[in-house]
């Protein structure tokens, strides 16, 4: 039976209820038992850039950024959802030199950067788009350095059927506990595929990134630890200082990302449990409201970590002019779930 959505957040402009923003929350342990609920934690919802950090997973194992002497910073960026900031496209431009291909080979499209900052300053300049300002260019560069190294072909890196796609799936596979056939699959919007899984199944990949004792294979082990380390030590990377991913990724204890469309994961390394949830109606401006409040209820000990989710996400709503003139509430209650009736 289909569990109904519940209410996450809730927005009121003078007292009046204006906008109501539905989904889904689910939260494991390390049992892969669920043990918090908010609406159906079974709900299915692709991934989108949530699994960056996993699609990264492949180049790790084979050694890709020791092949090509890749930094830290430039090893982030294929985990990465980036604004395109100039330092960002700095290291994205020493990625390209180092791998040896041609910016026309990513078959991401031509854009300016999701920066405004950064795309008013090329518009000034007149400059052109380019492949490599698009958000999803340091996943592309990944795997064609995956592709590099391998021997495989860089044409159709991007399709399902290419080798590179297939150990990718088969990762996606070893983290979620699901056979790669059953994994639903779709084409994202910078044309790699796209993977669609319950939200219980999106909280167990971020549980074994965060704590990959869980993992069998020590190679994969060993590269969810340098990746997970890699997010925190050099969170700018991953998004940009002002987004969310950047932020929460400041507190060692987490690894976090998040996807088009309302999606996110998260999990926290001493407690042992990871979160994913789904906004419905695909807004990413309610992450941070979200967040905070359910690691106030599980209460998390970091109160910096709370405290700077309410910074991006105040719960006070302001016209243009700085005024007050309603609020944000987030209004769901995590349900503890039975023993008896988790999921396993």
């Amino acid at each position: 039976m289909q569990v109904m959505a519940a209410r996450l957040v809730e927005e009121y402009r003078g007292g009046t209820l204006e906008n109501i923003h539905h989904g889904h929350i689910c939260g494991i342990d390390d049992k892969g038992e669920v043990i918090y609920s908010v609406g159906d934690p079974e709900w299915v919802s692709y991934m989108r850039s949530a699994a960056k950090p996993f699609q990264a997973i492949p180049a790790f194992v084979h050694g890709v950024p020791e092949t090509y002497s890749l930094t830290d910073q430039e090893k982030t960026l294929m985990t990465a959802s980036h604004r395109a900031e100039p330092y960002q496209v700095e290291a994205l431009e020493a990625m390209l030199a180092k791998i040896g291909v041609e910016e026309r080979c990513l078959i991401c499209s031509e854009t300016y950067p999701l920066s405004i900052q950064a795309r008013d300053a090329l518009l000034l300049q007149s400059q052109p788009p380019r492949r490599l300002y698009h958000n999803c260019s340091g996943k592309h560069l990944g795997v064609l350095a995956l592709c590099q190294a391998k021997g495989y072909p860089l044409e159709g890196y991007a399709t399902p059927e290419h080798p590179a796609q297939r150990e990718i799936l088969q990762t996606i596979a070893e983290f979620s506990g699901a056979q790669a056939e059953e994994i639903q699959l779709g084409t994202d919007g910078c044309g790699f595929p796209v993977f669609a899984l319950p939200l219980r199944q999106i909280a167990a990949m971020f549980l074994k990134l965060a704590c990959p004792d869980l993992l069998e294979d020590h190679r994969i082990r060993e590269a969810a630890s340098h990746i997970g380390r890699l997010m925190n030590e050099n969170h700018n990377m991953v998004s940009a200082p002002w987004f969310i991913c950047s932020n929460l990724l400041k507190d060692r204890n987490i690894v976090a990302k998040g996807g088009a469309k309302g999606i996110y994961g998260f999990a926290l390394r001493k407690e042992r449990m990871a979160f994913a949830l789904k906004v419905l109606d695909g807004s990413e401006e309610e992450w941070a409201l979200i967040i905070a409040s359910i690691l106030e209820q599980i209460n998390y000990s970091n109160r910096v970590t709370i405290d700077l989710m309410y910074q991006l996400a105040s719960r006070e709503l302001k016209n243009d002019g700085g005024l007050v003139v309603g609020t944000n509430e987030a209004v769901f209650k995590l349900n503890r779930v039975e023993e008896g009736r988790r999921s396993l």
